[in-house]
């Protein structure tokens, strides 16, 4: 973790896209900390594609659920829902400096975000980095039963779809462990990303139409 004297160096949209790509990603302590530090974890959780593996019961509701799920519609909406505070999160790290940053990358075609909507209103999501056929997990949120898990599983159909092949989740947490997440010492996520950043996945990985559950679960699993 950088200090705080070095934290305050100018970061560019530009920048932090090679920050990315040598495994380095901003985290802040916490909302109301203008300051942004650099984080390289000695272990990287990341859930690998060939083998996500969703619960029996999740796989129902991804199959029977009335929501609408769709990408890229209102990124400021997701970024505002992961900075929120909940039951089970007091604090966030997203500042104003990421909330910018994000953005900016999402103007450019590099931030990307999974949407849950019930009729008209946001009920969950999630946005990363996209970078060669690399995704990088940022942050998700949900405000409904299940809306946040429903995005992963779209995010990962939608993943393997467009031939990436790292999803990285930074760090491993009980609950992706149960989508089969796992842990790397740090060589071993270099050279994945390294290959992962050879070349770019399909261009088409985010695009409309939205997708039924069943397409999602269809694509999201090996078998």
């Amino acid at each position: 973790m950088a200090s705080r004297e070095t934290a305050f160096v100018e970061i560019t949209p530009e920048v932090l896209l090679k920050a990315y790509a040598c495994g380095i990603f901003p985290m802040a302590e916490s909302a109301d900390d203008p300051a942004l530090y650099w984080i390289e974890p000695e272990k990287r959780g990341i859930i690998p594609l060939d083998t996500f593996h969703v619960p029996s019961r999740l796989a129902r509701t991804v199959r029977t659920t009335p929501f609408t799920v769709v990408c890229d519609r209102d990124f400021p909406a997701v970024i505002a829902g992961c900075a929120a505070p909940g039951p089970k999160r007091a604090r966030t790290w997203i500042n104003a400096r990421i909330r910018q940053l994000y953005g900016a990358l999402f103007t450019i075609g590099h931030c990307h975000t999974v949407e849950v909507y019930d009729g008209a209103a946001l009920v969950g999501g999630l946005y990363g980095i996209s970078l060669g056929r690399a995704f990088f997990g940022e942050s998700m949120f949900h405000v409904a039963r299940d809306a946040s898990k429903i995005a992963l599983v779209h995010l990962v159909g939608r993943l393997r779809a467009s031939g990436y092949l790292l999803l990285d989740s930074q760090f491993l947490t009980d609950h992706l462990k149960s989508f089969g997440a796992v842990e790397l010492p740090r060589g071993r996520y270099h050279r994945m990303l390294a290959a992962a950043l050879k070349d770019e996945a399909g261009a088409d990985a985010f695009a409309p139409p939205a997708w039924p559950g069943t397409k999602a679960l269809e694509e999201a699993q090996t078998d």
